[in-house]
């Protein structure tokens, strides 16, 4: 099964992300925009692997207190937007432990360089020029609370992300 390590959105989150999207609609930028449901942070991508077990046995130990992120506006990366997150070295931090964590378990996971984005449209088109959508219109934050182990699947509609494990911060 393919696998993912996420943070998943409170409501506040998500309805400011929705917001973007509706503005980038508006915008003229044509695409595949994210479901609301399917909205995200991808801590580490697993890709194919059978035993999601020993993954949320690793999470498991891991400590993970909980910390704020914060959200600062959108921001366009190739043929995607994306929406950003404010630095924060308690979610590098935790990623860069996490990361480690699987590796020492010779969990396979995607290597590239942890960028902190939510992505709201891909294959993405301008049908105008898009004007710069401000930063302070779209702040909104929230407490991370947990870890998710999500699951990705081909729907009919597009992909279907299901939590299989969580871990709750302290």
């Amino acid at each position: 099964m393919r696998l993912f390590i996420a943070i998943n959105f409170e409501e506040n989150m998500i309805d400011a992300l929705c917001e973007m999207q509706d503005d980038l609609r508006q915008s003229g930028v044509t695409g595949n925009y994210t479901r609301p449901e399917n909205m995200h942070t991808t801590l580490a991508f697993i890709g194919e692997y059978d035993d999601p077990e020993q993954i949320e046995e690793v999470l498991k130990g891991l400590p993970l207190r909980s910390f704020n992120i914060k959200l600062t506006g959108c921001s366009p990366f190739k043929d995607m937007y994306f929406g950003n997150i404010e630095e924060n070295e308690n979610l590098h931090d935790y990623v860069k432990r996490l990361r480690h964590a699987l590796a020492e378990n010779d969990i396979p996971f995607d290597r590239k360089k942890f960028l902190p984005h939510i992505t709201l449209v891909r294959r993405a088109e301008k049908t105008k020029s898009i004007p710069i959508l401000s930063e302070d219109q779209y702040e909104e934050s929230m407490r991370v609370k947990g870890i998710s182990l999500m699951k990705s699947e081909r729907g009919k509609h597009g992909m279907i992300y299901t939590e299989i494990g969580y871990v709750a911060a302290f």
